[in-house]
């Protein structure tokens, strides 16, 4: 029996291996933190390359973060906008998913909604604000909302993409065999579509996640969105490194305990990590 051939670190088109790519991404955060330290280095701010004013050094970030946990309420601003982004997002799920589940299985009604969905996807975000503001006022309700809206036309477009790349041998296979319409749909389309729904998902989550920064900006009192606001208003450049480092650690669990379910709910599908 002849060896599985050796896969190259640099081959055209070939991912490494796991434990290669997992040393390969250490390594990338490493070199940009090295970049960091020497754009910062030195004793005072006139032997800096970069002012700390525009760049606070690592161990700078570092010594700030007892004064954002303590005296600007870190954690009570990581859980409102974890609130905030589950309730919107579901709120999308919850309408996005049926809807397109119908579309992605009677065409006709994609071609109903085809348009809704492409004007809903290139509307720029920040355009949703004051039309939000405009409909539910300044307080939690408009933030929730704004998430809503922004998010549920990726939703309703990618869950018709999943259902419509489902083969149709599966579905003329379950005709062949008497099976109604609504029953295709229920035995067929959806369980065939469902890994494809929630790696779907599993990305949009971190797309709303971006966007509730920008709905923090309006009437918060707390968010991670409010404390890079106030930050930049009081010109605390390193809590402002900090909170985006903060924001980058909390996507990153995020996505790998949603990876972790996934694994273990669709074991039967490779994904990419």
């Amino acid at each position: 029996m002849a060896a599985a051939p050796k896969r190259a670190l640099f081959a055209l088109r070939v991912a490494p291996r796991p434990t290669a790519r997992r040393l390969v991404g250490v390594g990338g955060v490493a070199f940009v933190l090295l970049l960091w330290w020497l754009a910062t280095y030195g004793a005072s701010p006139e032997n800096r390359f970069v002012s700390p004013v525009i760049l606070p050094s690592p161990l700078e970030v570092f010594r700030s973060f007892p004064s954002l946990w303590k005296d600007r309420g870190l954690v009570e601003s990581i859980a409102a906008t974890l609130q905030r982004v589950l309730v919107g997002f579901g709120l999308a799920a919850a309408v996005g998913i049926p809807i397109g589940i119908v579309a992605g299985s009677w065409r006709v009604v994609q071609a109903a909604g085809a348009p809704l969905a492409l004007f809903g996807r290139n509307l720029p975000v920040a355009a949703l604000i004051p039309l939000t503001i405009l409909w539910f006022g300044i307080d939690e309700t408009q933030k929730v909302m704004f998430i809503f809206i922004a998010c549920v036309p990726f939703v309703y477009s990618d869950v018709v993409a999943a259902i419509t790349a489902v083969p149709d041998r599966y579905v003329e296979t379950a005709q062949t065999l008497g099976a109604s319409s609504s029953q295709i749909v229920r035995k067929v389309l959806v369980p065939m579509a469902l890994p494809d729904i929630y790696n779907s998902l599993r990305h949009l989550f971190g797309l709303a996640f971006g966007y509730i920064m920008l709905a923090e900006l309006i009437n918060a009192k707390h968010g991670l969105g409010y404390l890079l606001m106030t930050s930049q208003r009081r010109g605390l450049s390193e809590h402002i490194i900090l909170i985006l480092l903060i924001i980058g650690l909390l996507a990153f669990g995020i996505d790998r305990l949603l990876f972790w379910f996934q694994r273990g709910l669709f074991p039967y599908r490779v994904v990419e990590e």
